[in-house]
């Protein structure tokens, strides 16, 4: 590496030793994490490393409890997550072998159980609040072997996630009350309130 140039985050996958490793990526909501995570785990198999992706999504708890909880409207926000069980999936990922998770259907609004299956070495596992330095997220921090956040502007999250509402067929008053109502807010608890990170990735 030249010096002083940015940590290489596929060869730091490619660099972590043998057996079940799991990654975790971190960042706001419409950072690209998705994407980014599909990216590495890509090149992490170029580089000869069996790699996986594993969205924090399919924690989502569902509707009908979040109902029940008052909290459908802030769905994204830490609080709307079964934490207890990704930690569970975190707990048996790491003991290596094949393991099933769930997933989310975003035009059903709903979590998928067993909707994937992790084969691979190394796991990425991607969300919001991976790194989020607060109970309950906290007990999941030991378990990673390499942490990545993606630091994002606020102005071009906010950007991002107005079109993605409207390209859900929200008007743009609508889009402007979910982005600012819901998404902002947990984008900057995720900036201000996350552990610092191995490696940081700018957009």
């Amino acid at each position: 590496m030249i010096a002083g140039a940015p940590p290489d985050p596929v060869q730091r996958i490619l660099d972590l030793p043998p057996g079940r490793r799991l990654v975790a990526l971190a960042g706001p909501p419409a950072a690209g994490k998705s994407t980014r995570a599909e990216t590495l785990a890509a090149a992490a198999r170029e580089g000869g490393r069996s790699a996986q992706v594993v969205p924090m999504d399919g924690f989502h708890l569902d509707n009908d409890t979040l109902d029940a909880l008052g909290l459908r409207a802030r769905k994204g926000s830490p609080a709307t997550f079964d934490v207890s069980g990704l930690l569970s999936l975190v707990r048996a990922v790491r003991t290596g072998g094949s393991q099933p998770f769930p997933t989310f259907d975003r035009a059903a609004d709903a979590v998928v159980p067993d909707g994937g299956r992790l084969e691979a070495e190394v796991a990425i596992f991607e969300g919001n609040y991976l790194l989020l330095d607060a109970l309950p997220w906290r007990a999941l921090h030991p378990f990673w072997d390499l942490t990545l956040r993606l630091d994002v502007p606020e102005a071009v999250l906010r950007d991002r996630l107005l079109r993605r509402w409207r390209d859900h067929g929200f008007d743009a008053d609508t889009a402007r009350a979910k982005a600012e109502g819901n998404d902002l807010p947990n984008a900057r608890q995720v900036l201000a309130g996350s552990r610092p990170a191995d490696i940081v990735l700018r957009d």
